[in-house]
């Protein structure tokens, strides 16, 4: 279309200059003229472009004969209050006694049909008017100072290629295309319309706004939709908005915009961006409503979220509960009259529309006249002020250039140039009365402020487009973008926000792991692992908790991890707590059976100071598996394991001394010996101190060069910490724990050769079954010790230490507490010497 619209161009300016170069009497128009709809002259110009009819019916070529006209049907109510809007504007300010005083504008108002086909022949009339003969040459003055217009952002691209060499400006209402913002390309065009830079990118954060993830897009297959939809498509990847298809759209493709609707019907995105021109609106409305396809969201722009036109008896059904943008409404005193009556009467001579009293005036624009009471779109004026401001910015920059003044006037004389309004409309800055600042940026536009509008029923259950909130692109960060969500209402008359997301959002606690071969807002929600939290909603990824913490049992907190070690009040620690105090209450009784039976012949006979050492020993023992329970600290660190060991060796040392004994008592009965001097009640008292002084000293190494100390095992557990007694140097500990074996593999060696000794009560066979039990709890304890996790690390050795202590108890003083106890008899000499068998 455009290379067809460049030739066209290209060929009448050839024409036009060719005709020049042959030296014609006069620069001639060319084919017929083309008229405007409405006109009237004045002292400056100011052109007008306005699609006041919709469709165009293109005329068959059979190339034999001239193509007839296009013929334009379907008047379009909201262009045409454009064109009435123009002329209340160019009256008022000829009224003004202020703005162009002794001036009076006049306008050239053309109808373009909606086709850039007539706009091209409107900008072509507009440049060079409607005469047959312009002059000796065609290098004239323009019949136009501007231009305002056009509505659609592809008709007025034509517009301003066409206009721009010959720098007369155009100044649009409604035409948002971004590409239009280029002044290298369009440096005489500007607008009272922000770009759709600004609109595109609201979009997606209105979206966004409502956490639609998961969206389809339609536009128009026009400059103003492409180029709009290319924005909003940036901005909606940015904003983490994905789009699940794009289509687009010619008005003059209906089995493309079947295709469309079929798109639509299948997809699973509720929510509809639409970037169309109201005419692109209008034909998926009848395509939708036809398909029964309600229910979808839609986003609209300005082009047609207040376009009347849409307004059907079933439109509600599709489009009720619409959002999107709109252009402010107008606010110009004096113009719903105009529109209304004063138009009528003082343009057409109309009064009444009764075709018996209808004037010939009248009855040339029947097409028109069928508008004249049609004041439905009135209250919805919003493009009107755009058009309104347009008028008033060429009428001050005219009266900059022509110098007016209150008092002197404007010079008439002076010759205006469009090239002049271009420059003094770059300079324009003013307020007009109802308070809207006009100016232009750098690049022809003006502030982007836009009304955020919801189609909503009524109370008599009209369609209203009611303001739920703003967009003012003037306004600081975070303040540009306000709505009003309690007051919308969506679609089916519903309260509740619709959702549209390709995914739920993964709770916190999980993480997204995104589908492959689809859009990132296409994702699973997996739990985050073990460790590792998401503590807000649709996490990409899980963070791991800090070395003491761990994520609970939802995924979406860190909590510290349970500190876990061996505790007096639960069930294993009371258990172990019950079976030390009852092995010390059963020495306790044991010593103090001994102590009162002191001088009986079994006590006497079994070293009653080394069994009284031995039971208090034992008591240690048993005593000091307590230390291994409850909270690790320094001081327990260390003293549990040197209690142990000490005791431990004084225990043995004791039993060690009592073997000797038995030992050295038969050889000393054997003939020419004399064995007991050499080991006597002090040599006893030495050896077990010799014995525990060792075991002293490598404790005292032990907790000098690198002693036990309280140490938080986090590598054994995920979920937890366990509290426990780090041993320092492990050659300290395994020094301790390998002299205790010596010790009693030593005791165990000599208890074995003196178990056959010829007496009733040999105690050395007691003392190698003692041996045994404490070699073999010992032997037992290692690998169970190594591989027991946390505090069954504790209760293991407790254990070895109670076992270790109950075998050495109940061998060595079972049998003598049965004999004291229940066989006094047998507690004599002569029993105990074998010369007495008990039966």
């Amino acid at each position: 279309m455009s290379q067809v619209i460049t030739w066209l161009v290209f060929m009448g300016l050839l024409l036009a200059f060719g005709a020049a170069e042959e030296g014609a009497a006069f620069c001639q128009i060319l084919g017929s003229s083309e008229f405007p709809l409405l006109s009237k002259k004045g002292d400056v110009m100011i052109g007008g472009a306005f699609s006041i009819h919709s469709k165009i019916t293109q005329p068959l070529l059979s190339f034999t004969e001239k193509p007839t006209r296009l013929t334009c049907s379907s008047v379009n109510p909201r262009e045409f209050r454009f064109a009435q809007t123009m002329i209340f504007a160019i009256e008022e300010i000829n009224k003004s006694e202020f703005l162009l005083p002794n001036v009076s504008i006049g306008y050239r108002i053309y109808d373009n049909c909606g086709s850039t086909l007539t706009s091209m022949r409107a900008v072509m009339a507009l440049m060079n008017g409607d005469e047959w003969s312009v002059g000796k040459s065609c290098t004239g003055q323009s019949a136009v100072h501007a231009i305002i217009g056009e509505s659609e952002s592809s008709s007025t691209i034509v517009l301003s290629r066409t206009t721009g060499p010959f720098k007369i400006p155009v100044i649009s209402h409604s035409a948002t295309c971004e590409c239009l913002s280029n002044r290298k390309e369009y440096p005489s065009f500007f607008r009272t319309i922000a770009s759709d830079l600004y609109q595109s990118r609201a979009l997606a954060q209105l979206v966004k706004h409502f956490g639609w993830t998961w969206v389809g897009a339609v536009n128009s297959d026009s400059d103003y939709g492409n180029n709009g939809m290319a924005i909003f498509l940036a901005a909606a990847q940015e904003e983490g908005v994905c789009v699940e298809y794009t289509e687009k759209f010619h008005r003059a493709e209906p089995e493309k915009l079947k295709k469309v609707v079929e798109v639509i019907r299948k997809s699973t995105a509720r929510v509809i961006v639409g970037f169309l021109a109201h005419v692109e609106m209008n034909n998926l409305l009848q395509q939708l409503s036809h398909h029964n396809i309600t229910g979808l969201q839609f986003i609209g722009v300005e082009a047609w979220i207040t376009a009347d036109s849409l307004v059907t008896p079933t439109s509600f059904s599709v489009l009720g509960g619409s959002l999107g943008f709109a252009v402010q409404k107008a606010n110009i005193s004096g113009l719903d009259d105009f529109l209304i009556k004063d138009f009528w009467e003082t343009e057409f001579e109309c009064k009444e529309t009764n075709q018996d009293t209808m004037t010939e005036t009248c009855r040339e624009k029947q097409a028109l006249i069928e508008l004249k009471d049609y004041d439905d779109d009135v209250a919805e004026l919003r493009y009107s002020s755009n058009i309104y401001n347009a008028i008033y910015a060429v009428a001050h920059s005219l009266h900059s250039i022509l110098k007016c003044s209150k008092s002197q006037g404007c010079e008439k004389t002076a010759k205006v140039s469009p090239w002049q309004v271009v420059e003094s409309l770059k300079q324009v800055n003013f307020t007009i009365k109802n308070g809207d600042q006009v100016s232009f940026d750098s690049t022809g536009a003006a502030v982007a402020r836009y009304e955020v509008v919801n189609w909503q029923h009524g109370s008599d259950r009209s369609v209203q487009f009611k303001p739920v909130g703003y967009y003012d692109a003037s306004l600081p960060p975070g303040q540009k973008f306000v709505l009003k969500t309690e007051a919308i209402m969506w679609p089916g008359g519903k309260t509740e926000l619709p959702v549209s997301v390709c995914s739920e959002s993964c709770r916190p606690g999980t993480h997204k792991v995104l589908q492959k071969g689809k859009p990132v807002c296409c994702f699973d929600c997996i739990p985050c692992a073990e460790g590792e939290i998401s503590n807000s909603t649709d996490s990409n990824d899980c963070s791991k908790c800090p070395e003491e913490y761990w994520s609970n049992q939802n995924r979406d907190a860190c909590v510290l991890k349970n500190v876990e070690f061996l505790y007096f009040t639960e069930v294993m620690g009371i258990i172990l707590v019950f079976f030390t105090l009852f092995g010390v209450l059963l020495t306790l009784i044991v010593a103090t059976l001994f102590l009162i039976n002191k001088n009986t012949p079994l006590v006497k006979a079994n070293n009653s100071e080394l069994s009284f050492l031995l039971l208090f020993s034992l008591t240690l023992c048993f005593l000091c598996s307590l230390t291994f329970i409850g909270p690790p600290s320094e001081w327990s660190c260390m003293l549990r394991h040197t209690a142990f060991g000490i005791t431990f060796v004084l225990c043995i040392s004791c039993i060690l001394g009592k073997t000797i004994v038995v030992l050295m008592a038969f050889k000393a009965t054997l003939p020419g010996t004399n064995m007991m001097k050499w080991f006597g009640p002090a040599q006893q008292r030495l050896s077990v101190l010799g014995f525990t002084l060792i075991q002293v000293i490598i404790c005292i190494l032990w907790l000098t060069i690198n002693p036990p100390f309280p140490f938080k095992n986090m590598k054994l557990y995920k979920d937890r910490i366990i509290l426990e007694c780090a041993l320092g140097s492990p050659v300290g500990f395994w020094a301790v724990l390998g002299y205790i074996g010596l010790l009693a593999v030593l005791c165990f060696i000599l208890a074995f050769l003196a178990r056959k000794l010829p007496d009733n009560f040999n105690e050395a066979k007691f003392i190698t079954f003692s041996m045994l039990i404490f070699c073999a709890v010992w032997i037992t304890f290692i690998p169970a010790y190594v591989s027991s996790p946390g505090k069954f690390t504790v209760a293991v050795e407790i254990f070895a230490i109670l076992a270790s202590s109950y075998g050495i108890l109940f061998c060595i003083f079972a049998p003598k507490c049965f004999i004291i106890v229940l066989k006094p008899e047998l507690n004599t000499k002569k029993y105990l010497m074998g010369k007495m068998q008990y039966k």
